[in-house]
């Protein structure tokens, strides 16, 4: 017989590869292989291998001779249609190459295969030949019935592991396979029923009512700090677990990982796995197996949770949905919030965002009928809120050399003495801002950037908060060498925490900040020694404000409540005013009296009128209205074109090359090109574009046009683009 195999057309797929190509590859599929869309497949590319998706996007006709074959199937579950949808619309959305976003799911590749089942053993009927103590041992510990493997079932039992050879040997034990352990155990929905308030009941009886119902939706818990956002929204968790779907909170910080974990298992009787960064690559594997078999029900994790490859994903939470942390501005730029949403709406199932105080964007949301707004008007148990009040700098400034107010000490003071803790809240870290000598006027400065070096007293470093250089702080000034004239500017919470040891030597102070030497472990411990009391003054930047619980916390001080008023950024009230009402929402959470103070050169300012006075709907109705008039988000739409290169004529130029090729429309403008704030990072120069638009312009057909018709990338030149840009730096 005439084999005709090789005349037969070759069957070929799309792979969408992890590189910033705009579209999927086309490779062979070889006969006996079998891969559908979503299939996790191994290919040639270039002179390595790398782990690819078969795609559903048709790619153009390629000649079956020149096809490279596809080289494995992974035995993995395929990536599902809607995880592919979710790609391709933020791809199209973020104008990011396709294959960068499924980088994002891709990140775990040594658990592409399945996790290897362990050797065990198991009892038989069969009894010893003679029964020792070291064997009774055995026999009473695997009496349950369970696998045990060979080395657990020794330290059980308190034997050697010749032991329990001996009665393998004696058929007493039988070999068996065990499967890979559970990275949690499953939650219990009915571990423990929660005591809600009427107002808190009825929140969550509606949350209940959207899982039951199904289908897309949003829903804003709208709730005053301390009024148990937390304990509603677990009810959501529930009633999706109930229907028999997975869940995935999002969080902010993983500082904040380990107190949720604890009220998790409180309420469900185990713990959701966790997903962030600082997990270690061997947990990670094991996490993003489980979650796309379908045994891990629910993650809490940061914002890169979101590209897990869920296989009944069915509710998800985005706590905290102000906060700025959401947004990602390294390759694949996107907002997790936002993205959250449009992942629920390609899902059919609801979401649910949760904050004190609210993004503009999502107020306008629900104040359009967009989004249901929940309101939780007061704190859990009655507990009140703090009484909050300005203390005008002007008039009561600190002592020469300090930066706390006479008034806020003798507060401190009255603190301690009742033995009750104080949080003092500067969003700034390391010891000064700005170190300079006071013969020469010499400014230490950031070789790479155009930003000044941070002092950081604590490890003698000056740093640089931008790209990471270091150097250690000299003792004489390199420009005219003069010693011991030296002198740091301004204050980073080192520098107050130095201030408070000065006021009060017996205290025990502690620093909470990003930077901390002992990094994320270092920090959960100094937060659970805050909880339980361990420490009367705490001085922190943003990360104290992000949801924590400190009983003993009746005083809460806001060292330069100006700070972040003062800089160009549209949201630097929304901001001001979100991370100052967070901080003092620290204070009296569970009832005791309390006071927040903000010390200020502005005390009229509308952000600190609206935190005093409690009247954020007056804040926010002004604000609303700014935004408006000024075509700003969500009333308009923006994007950023940052264009970097080595040298500032190379950036420069190519800037100026894009405004020239912008198309005149009727609905968008151009802004720009302008040099960057910070004009010089990690060596590179950089110039801004910033593209105006109305709420229903297509902005992103509107830049591709832009970028095609520009100059072409050359040398050292990068372009990305920042849509709905957070940062304006």
């Amino acid at each position: 017989m005439r084999d005709d195999s090789h005349t037969l057309p070759k069957r070929s797929a799309p792979v969408l590869v992890p590189m910033p190509a705009e579209r999927p590859y086309t490779y062979a599929v070889p006969g006996d292989m079998h891969v559908e869309p979503g299939s996790i497949v191994r290919v040639p590319l270039g002179t390595r291998e790398v782990a690819g998706v078969v795609w559903d996007t048709p790619t153009d006709p390629v000649d079956p001779k020149k096809l490279k074959p596809i080289s494995e199937v992974f035995d993995c579950p395929a990536i599902d249609e809607q995880t592919r949808r979710f790609v391709d619309w933020i791809s199209a959305y973020t104008l990011a190459a396709p294959g960068m976003v499924a980088r994002m799911i891709l990140r775990a590749p040594a658990a592409f295969d399945p996790e290897p089942w362990t050797e065990g053993l198991q009892r038989t009927e069969a009894a010893p030949d003679r029964m020792t103590a070291a064997r009774a041992r055995v026999l009473e510990a695997a009496n349950d019935g369970l696998a045990w493997t060979r080395s657990g079932l020794a330290h059980a039992a308190g034997v050697s592991s010749t032991v329990i050879d001996g009665l393998r040997d004696q058929g007493v034990f039988e070999t068996v396979m065990i499967p890979p352990r559970p990275v949690v155990a499953p939650p219990d929905t009915a571990y423990s029923a929660p005591e809600l308030s009427p107002d808190q009941q009825a929140v969550a009886d509606m949350l209940r009512a959207s899982v039951d119902k199904g289908g897309a939706g949003v829903t804003l818990i709208d709730g005053v700090t301390g009024s148990g956002k937390t304990e509603v929204y677990f009810e959501a968790v529930a009633a999706a677990l109930d229907k028999g779907r997975q869940v995935l909170i999002l969080l902010p910080e993983i500082a904040l990982t380990h107190a949720f974990l604890e009220r998790f298992q409180d309420r469900f009787g185990s713990k959701p796995a966790e997903w962030h960064s600082d997990l270690a690559p061997r947990m990670r594997e094991r996490v993003w197996r489980q979650v796309t078999e379908g045994s891990i029900r629910v993650v809490a994790g940061a914002r890169s949770a979101l590209f897990l490859p869920f296989h009944e994903l069915g509710l998800i939470v985005v706590d905290e949905e102000h906060d700025p942390a959401y947004k990602q501005e390294d390759r694949v730029t996107y907002n997790a919030r936002d993205m959250a949403v449009v992942r629920g709406r390609i899902g059919g199932f609801p979401v649910v965002l949760a904050s004190a105080t609210p993004s503009i964007e999502s107020r306008v949301n629900a104040d359009q009928g967009r989004y249901v707004r929940a309101i939780l008007p007061a704190r859990f148990a009655d507990a009140s809120l703090p009484d909050l009040k300005t203390i005008d700098l002007r008039r009561a400034p600190p002592a020469r050399g300090g930066f706390l107010s006479p008034t806020l000490i003798e507060e401190m003071r009255k603190a301690l003495a009742r033995g009750e803790q104080s949080l003092l809240f500067l969003n700034r870290r390391g010891y000064a801002p700005l170190t300079l000598c006071r013969v020469c006027g010499h400014r230490f400065q950031c070789p790479h950037c155009s930003s000044w070096l941070v002092e950081h007293r604590f490890r003698g470093q000056l740093v640089c908060h931008h790209c990471g250089h270091h150097e250690k702080r000299p003792e004489a000034c390199p420009e005219c060498g003069t010693f011991d004239h030296l002198v740091a500017c301004g204050p980073g919470v080192e520098r107050i925490a130095e201030e408070v040891v000065g006021q009060f030597p017996d205290a025990r102070a502690i620093v909470l900040s990003s930077d901390l030497l002992g990094g994320v472990k270092r920090l959960r411990l100094e937060l659970e020694a805050i909880a339980k009391g361990e420490a009367d003054i705490v001085i922190g930047t943003q990360l104290v404000a992000k949801g924590h619980n400190f009983p003993k916390m009746t005083l809460v001080g806001i060292v330069d409540a100006d700070l972040g008023l003062a800089n160009g950024d549209p949201r630097a009230a929304e901001r001001t005013f979100q991370l100052l009402s967070q901080v003092t929402g620290r204070a009296g959470r569970t009832g005791k009296k309390s006071l927040g103070l903000l010390q200020t050169y502005q005390p009229d300012h509308p952000v600190m009128r609206a935190i005093v006075s409690g009247d954020a709907e007056t804040f926010y109705q002004r604000e609303i209205a700014e935004r408006e008039k000024a075509g700003l988000p969500p009333f308009g739409r923006l994007a950023g074109i940052i264009v970097s290169a080595m040298t500032r004529p190379e950036a420069e130029g190519h800037a100026r090359g894009l405004r020239r090729a912008a198309p005149p429309a009727p609905d968008i403008q151009v802004l720009g090109p302008a040099e960057a704030p910070l004009a010089l990072v990690a060596g590179r120069h950089r110039f801004r574009l910033l593209v105006h638009g109305e709420r229903r312009s297509d902005m992103q057909a509107y830049i591709r046009a832009m970028l095609a018709a520009g100059p072409k990338i050359r040398g050292s030149v990068r372009v990305s683009v920042d849509i709905d840009p957070q940062s304006f730096l």
